[in-house]
């Protein structure tokens, strides 16, 4: 972390393909894909990935075993998910998981049936939306309460009726991801980068990372709000709140990440703390950086806490890394 990070996205977002018989396979067809797609597959190598997934249930015979997890992410926001043994917490930093316990470990499809059963008996869901997700971070509670919350959880599913036989139960241990991802350095109002275009160029210094989203405090140019001019480089929508705080600052230290600074006559140049998906940059070509600042687009964030059982991060699939 604090770490200076700079690149532009070169060209076309193309098909990264296909793993099968544990190497990359090239997507024939060299297909183009949209920026703002989650996935960094065309359609045609997405339907190949999900013919042998045990994401999308089309690898009933795995025979490694599979533990089945409590995911945390904010108050209320507790899923249940699986994971292969052998990648121990790996799944759970994917994902973001600010904290986690295991509830269980046996063949895949007892693994499966542990999943069902919370669901239906608990209304445990099994995946968050990526803006669930997000907004939660800035409202997490002491380590205490989040241990307390998943005990309870957790002590509640080991008291279920229909607990598949085959599956070891795991005294509740607590894990916490908190120092990993550096979380108290996300600011409540951070803001989000906007999917890729060709010759957009991010400019920053990483300040943290939780699963696939890279806090960066990003370098921008803009105005103050009050002199009539408009914004240079990075795309700051009319109105958002955390952008519009931040270039009203500039030249007086207000404003989110102590304002934008007075550079020069080009006017106010300085941080603003955004969120990028770093799922948006796989398929793009990086280069180097032309100028100093970002000209990604930079938004104000769309957090809410809706979608508990919409797709995975957003992109109407569960992760297929298990």
């Amino acid at each position: 972390m604090g770490k200076r990070l700079a690149f532009s996205v070169v060209g076309e977002r193309r098909c990264l393909g296909v793993r099968r018989g544990g190497r990359w396979i090239v997507c024939p067809y060299e297909a183009v894909i949209p920026g703002a797609a989650v996935r960094d597959q065309c359609e045609a190598c997405a339907r190949l990935d999900r013919s042998r997934s045990v994401a999308a249930d089309t690898m009933a015979d795995d025979p490694r075993p599979y533990g089945v997890y409590l995911a945390y992410f904010g108050p209320g926001l507790v899923k249940v998910g699986i994971t292969a043994a052998e990648r121990g917490a790996a799944r759970l930093v994917e994902q973001g998981a600010v904290a986690y316990a295991w509830l269980g470990r046996g063949p895949l499809m007892a693994a499966r049936r542990a999943e069902a059963v919370l669901g239906s008996a608990l209304a445990v869901p099994d995946r968050f939306a990526k803006e669930a997700k997000r907004a939660a971070r800035g409202l997490l509670p002491a380590v205490a309460e989040r241990r307390a919350e998943l005990a309870e959880l957790h002590a509640r599913a080991r008291g279920l009726p229909g607990w598949p036989e085959t599956l070891e139960p795991v005294d509740f241990a607590f894990g916490d991801h908190s120092e990993l991802f550096g979380l108290a350095r996300i600011p409540a109002d951070a803001a989000e980068l906007g999917a890729m275009a060709a010759g957009a160029e991010v400019v920053g210094e990483v300040l943290a990372g939780v699963g696939a989203d890279v806090y960066v405090r990003v370098r921008i140019r803009g105005v103050p709000e009050d002199s009539g001019a408009a914004a240079e480089g990075a795309v700051l929508v009319p109105g958002a709140g955390v952008l519009a705080r931040a270039a009203a600052g500039a030249g007086s230290g207000d404003g989110l990440a102590g304002g934008l600074r007075r550079s020069g006559e080009e006017g106010a140049v300085g941080g603003v703390v955004a969120v990028i998906d770093a799922r948006l940059l796989s398929g793009w070509v990086l280069g180097a950086t032309r100028g100093g600042v970002t000209t990604a687009p930079v938004r104000e964030a769309s957090y809410g806490r809706g979608g508990r059982r919409g797709g995975e991060e957003g992109d109407g699939q569960q992760e297929g890394l298990f």
